[in-house]
């Protein structure tokens, strides 16, 4: 998808020399996955006490792979 922004130049310029990537479409490629990730890990975090879990974790970190 094409799309024209304006973007600082100063952060683009940081982003650049902090990761190396090289293009400017690659960090913002990289910037888009890098907040999608961070919007899901938030969104589990959310749910942290929320959902019931039954289980013996001795019991399964015992358990031969084979079992499972």
């Amino acid at each position: 998808m094409r799309t024209n922004v304006e973007i600082d130049d100063s952060l683009m310029e940081e982003a650049m020399q902090l990761t190396q990537i090289k293009t400017k479409k690659q960090i913002i490629e990289s910037a888009l996955k890098e907040f999608i990730a961070a919007t899901h890990r938030k969104q589990l975090m959310s749910l942290r006490g929320k959902v019931e879990w039954e289980g013996n974790l001795d019991d399964m970190r015992t358990q031969d792979v084979q079992d499972i």
